[in-house]
């Protein structure tokens, strides 16, 4: 599966502690990241994640074609509803592109969790179909 893993500024702690909890379950997976949300999981966590630029460089808008090319699984993005972000709608527009394609999204850290187990549990398996795998190899 395709993970994206982003994170406003003061919640980059945050999503370094999802990844390092997580680590055994992320490893299986390709990651995905935007600039210094990538870089400081990469750092210190040791799991391979491929940057995009930084959020308000372009790096939501990167993710967000990777939703509309069905390239992108599960998406985690652990947001900070309390500062105003200056590229919000960049942030709307893949919110929105999340709901257009039915990915699923986190935008804290207890929804990051369910998604995570989920993932771990098998339960993304409509992913496969949908992006044109054999429905026989299927457990829903």
């Amino acid at each position: 599966m395709n993970i994206a893993l982003i994170a406003h500024d003061k919640k980059k702690d945050d999503i370094v502690k999802i990844a390092e909890a997580y680590k055994v379950i992320l490893e299986h997976h390709d990651l995905f990241a935007t600039g210094t949300t990538g870089k400081r999981i990469s750092d210190e966590t040791g799991l391979n994640v491929h940057r995009f630029k930084s959020g308000p460089l372009g790096g939501d808008q990167q993710i967000g074609a990777y939703i509309s090319d069905n390239k992108m699984d599960l998406v985690i993005f652990i947001r900070d509803p309390l500062t105003a972000q200056a590229h919000e709608p960049d942030i709307s527009a893949l919110l929105r592109l999340c709901d257009v394609y039915e990915i699923p999204l986190a935008t804290n850290v207890g929804s990051a969790e369910v998604l995570l187990r989920g993932l771990d549990a098998g339960f993304y398996s409509w992913r496969d179909v949908s992006r044109g795998q054999d429905r026989d190899s299927l457990h829903f």
